[in-house]
């Protein structure tokens, strides 16, 4: 494996936890299945910056998501197992969790929705929901307090309390649970605003990072992560050149949509010139998700189930599948 770190080694050979395939292996494992979306679905799930097309979300995601069915399928046997040896009379339904990590800019969100719309198109999962770790932000007053506001989307500045909570109600299949809103235009919670979460069949949670490791606590013991919920995961990667290129590809394209609305808290990047706005985002890159990706999202990479590698035009080019 030459991307990702290796596990161990023996007399000169590289072991490693993960399958490698490249693009074309990989897509022969849709095994005739008929992808159902269309263009217009493809745009509308497809995130700034990001270029997709149905060839891809067919030969990369449909795959992926049939996988993932499967998985779902195997892990639903294995609870039913699980609740007769236990003697469980009505065993509570316990849902599929999957985490979808990457960095700024390189696509996990896209991905994250590709994934929604296609399991929720499979007979074993037809309620799929999605949640953002972006909801479990602290709010920016908050940050301001704490001195955080430059370090935002960094470890520390999540209510890591709150998501585990929400991740662990949520896996032990309690009727409703909330999620915090936030909002990318005016870049803050939303008070009084919630997303309400029934009993899914599979619930995806997106975010930069969800594989972090638990951390060791005051008194010595390891405590919980919210990765330690998680059924299957996935690691949206590329090199670390190729993501700072298309952050400031999309930090130019904002200017004349998101940024540019009156209600925008970024409304003052929508008139620089090209030169000002690219030195504005490589300043961003370079002080905030350049050193957060290099320090804490990268590093969990190896932690995934599966990792999916972008060359310098955003398609996904192989597929680390981790070995069982």
């Amino acid at each position: 494996m030459r991307h990702n770190e290796p596990v161990s080694s023996t007399e000169g050979h590289v072991s490693t936890p993960y399958v490698e395939l490249d693009r074309a292996a990989w897509a022969r494992l849709r095994d005739r299945h008929p992808l159902s979306l269309t263009d217009k679905d493809v745009q509308r799930i497809t995130g700034a910056g990001v270029s997709l097309d149905l060839r891809e979300v067919e030969e990369v995601y449909l795959p992926l998501s049939r996988l993932l069915s499967f998985y779902v399928d195997a892990t639903s046997g294995l609870h039913k197992v699980t609740s007769d040896f236990l003697m469980e009379r009505t065993p509570p339904a316990t849902p599929f969790v999957i985490g979808v990590a990457g960095s700024v800019a390189v696509g996990k969100s896209t991905t994250a929705r590709l994934l929604r719309d296609l399991l929720r198109r499979w007979p074993s999962t037809p309620k799929v929901e999605l949640v953002t770790t972006d909801g479990f932000l602290y709010p920016n007053a908050v940050l301001e307090e704490r001195g955080l506001m430059h370090r935002k989307g960094f470890p520390e500045s999540y209510d890591r309390r709150a998501l585990l909570r929400f991740v662990a109600e949520v896996k032990a299949g309690a009727a409703r649970v909330e999620a915090p809103v936030y909002s990318h235009l005016v870049y803050d919670i939303v008070p009084g605003q919630t997303i309400a979460v029934e009993r899914p069949d599979v619930l995806i949670i997106e975010g930069l990072n969800v594989l972090q490791a638990p951390q060791p606590r005051r008194d010595g013991r390891v405590g919980l992560a919210v990765s330690d919920f998680f059924d299957f995961s996935v690691y949206v990667d590329a090199r670390v050149d190729h993501i700072k290129r298309w952050y400031v590809e999309r930090f130019l394209a904002l200017r004349e949509t998101a940024f540019a609305d009156p209600q925008s808290y970024f409304r003052r990047y929508a008139e620089l010139s090209d030169e000002e706005a690219r030195t504005t985002a490589l300043r961003i890159w370079d002080e905030i998700n350049g050193p957060n990706l290099a320090d804490n999202v990268l590093t969990t990479r190896g932690r995934a189930s599966l990792v999916l590698t972008k060359g310098e035009d955003h398609s996904v080019r192989r597929v680390l599948l981790r070995k069982l």
